[in-house]
């Protein structure tokens, strides 16, 4: 990667894919995401009995992180917004982008560059 197309981390907004839909259990987030995107693969691969989709249930911290990502708060803000159920503790900020960058990875999330 180039010098110049290097973005920090902080100066992005990151938004929930398209495929990801969110549901509320209580105060927890339920991500449900479906085991194929491909309508053939769906029909075909999935167990018989299984649901076509997959349901990820978030502790606490992750639904505070989950519900701040909307598409136009940053990364940055999302910390600072984090700041205080995280109780300020040391490394907190270091976590979040942690788990930021673990749910791009994994594509539940994608990142535009902040305007």
């Amino acid at each position: 990667m180039k010098e110049k197309d290097k973005v920090n981390l902080f100066d992005v907004v990151p938004y929930i894919s398209e495929h990801i839909t969110t549901e509320k259990e209580g105060d927890l987030s339920v991500v449900t995401f479906p085991r194929f995107r491909n309508k053939f693969m769906q029909k075909f691969f999935v167990p018989r009995g299984k649901s076509a989709n997959i349901h990820i249930k978030l502790e606490e911290h992750g639904t505070a992180a989950w519900d701040l990502i909307n598409g136009e708060r940053t990364v940055k803000e999302i910390t600072e917004l984090l700041a205080e159920h995280f109780n300020n503790e040391e490394n907190y900020q270091y976590r979040i982008t942690t788990y930021i960058t673990q749910l791009y990875t994994n594509g539940f999330i994608k990142y535009k560059t902040a305007l």
